[in-house]
């Protein structure tokens, strides 16, 4: 698979004429030759994007929603286009893919419903025959940066909702999934975005650094949106203060899942097992912490080791049903096993799993974890988890809350009174009572708290995020002033 860079519209080499190769995280081979831009390259894409702005903020909801919906159609339309690229690319399952495809879609959809709920209002004034009022405009060119993880989820999200509101975008595309976002690039670009509205560049994992500082510093970019890590996280935000832009930053968590005396057990152990395995546990709101109350915790870790044991593992490209793929590349194994390795050395046990061999890593569940081991406190990014267990509401509590991170978390309980009060004493920026924490609809708002970042993707919360707040008056000409 070959992929170019998309500027103006023209699918075009780098300019120095620089390739990168993608290789597949099982086999080793190249599976992607992706063009690999230069700092020439990015800031023509900027440049691009702030020319487009003009006449695009200009363009009516009508014309935005037409777009976005007929978007949505062609996305689908490529499902098993992509879900190859994704199997091929970062090892995701046939499951991963089509989820990553139906929910990218619907999310456009709902961007698209947006288009005329972006709205201002009137302000009381005490000047006589003035009115007063608010407006929300299109900010400019917006950047937005993408990891590899949820790819087409990600993606959409971070082109539709600044589209909808009249911006143009910047897509910096993950050098791990390049096919699969240049494919996601085309189903907006097919659907009759004018030129320079959307623009695809992705560049050579060893330019990263000097490519996204090119973009944030360009100034017709005026916004930054990035999902990734947080340590990768703070840079973007240094980079963008030091340049005087906002930005919006979905970053790392530790999702704690809350277990109390009185928990639906074997709905928890479900919840617990898409929250935990889905995509290998490589998604930023899989479950890594289960916090058990004492009482109800062999139980649950009992039938969780038996439902996890299960899980079909294997190579996508060659086993599609498969549940628990492969690792994103070689450098998580060792991570993964040397957070184990502290682990039961310092009392921990492993009770279903175990070390991963290359790229590859049965379900793993980690009992008696405790704080002062790596994994209690680390994310896995991994197809493992791990078990705290507690002793009463209040220390399950306490526990949730013991880690640097705030995005997903969940709460089972029978009464949901009691289970309800313990989400809302749980800092994180989404919480479910007796649902799993990987959860994501595009109409409620989405994001984190403490080093999970801030700012907020779908729902109304992204007019604010992509459009600017004006002040506006009407006053009458011959107005008397003090002076």
């Amino acid at each position: 698979m070959d992929v170019q860079l998309l500027i103006d519209n023209r699918q075009v080499d780098a300019d120095d004429g620089k390739i990168f190769e993608r290789r597949n995280p099982v086999s080793g081979e190249t599976v992607t030759r992706a063009a690999a831009a230069s700092v020439a390259d990015a800031n023509r894409a900027a440049a691009s994007a702030g020319e487009a702005f003009k006449s695009w903020s200009q363009t009516g909801p009508t014309e935005r929603r037409k777009i976005l919906n007929a978007a949505a159609d062609n996305l689908e339309a490529k499902i098993g286009e992509i879900s190859a690229a994704m199997a091929a690319e970062v090892g995701a399952s046939g499951l991963w893919g089509g989820f990553n495809v139906m929910a990218a879609a619907g999310l456009i959809r709902e961007a698209a419903s947006l288009t005329t709920q972006i709205q201002g209002e009137t302000i009381p004034t005490d000047k006589p025959g003035t009115l007063s009022m608010t407006l929300r405009q299109p900010v400019g060119a917006i950047l937005s940066i993408v990891p590899w993880n949820g790819p087409i989820i990600l993606a959409c999200r971070a082109i539709a909702y600044p589209i909808a509101c009249g911006n143009t975008v910047v897509f910096r595309a993950s050098e791990m999934s390049p096919k699969t976002h240049a494919l996601v690039a085309d189903a907006f670009i097919e659907a009759g975005l004018p030129e320079g509205v959307l623009n695809y560049v992705v560049n050579a994992p060893e330019d990263a650094a000097e490519i996204i500082e090119a973009l944030i510093s360009h100034p017709a970019i005026r916004r930054v949106n990035f999902t990734g890590s947080t340590r990768v996280g703070r840079i973007i935000a240094e980079t963008a203060g030091r340049n005087l832009k906002r930005c919006l930053l979905e970053l790392g968590g530790k999702a704690p899942f809350v277990v109390l005396d009185d928990a639906d057990i074997d709905g928890a152990v479900n919840a617990a097992i898409f929250g935990s395995f889905l995509y290998q546990g490589q998604i930023c709101m899989s479950t890594e912490r289960f916090v058990v109350d004492e009482a109800v915790a062999d139980e649950f870790v009992s039938k969780f080791v038996a439902r996890a044991a299960a899980l079909p593992a294997g190579d996508p490209c060659t086993n599609p049903g498969c549940v628990i793929g492969p690792m994103i590349d070689g450098k998580s194994g060792p991570r993964i096993n040397a957070m184990l390795d502290d682990a039961t050395a310092k009392g921990a046990k492993i009770v279903v799993g175990g070390h991963a061999d290359g790229v590859m890593m049965p379900a793993t569940i980690v009992d008696h974890v405790k704080p002062g081991m790596t994994i209690y406190d680390d994310e896995t990014f991994g197809p493992v988890t791990t078990i705290v267990r507690v002793k009463g509401m209040d220390e399950a509590i306490k526990v949730a809350n013991d880690t640097e991170y705030g995005l997903a978390a969940a709460v089972f309980g029978r009464d949901s009174h009691r289970a309800f009060n313990v989400a809302r004493q749980i800092d994180a920026g989404h919480v479910h009572v007796n649902g799993a924490t990987v959860a994501n609809e595009p109409q409620a708002p989405y994001g984190g708290m403490k080093n999970s970042g801030y700012g907020r993707f779908d729902g109304r919360a992204v007019i604010d995020e992509f459009t600017e707040l004006k002040w506006v008056t009407i006053e009458p000409s011959d107005q008397g002033y003090p002076v």
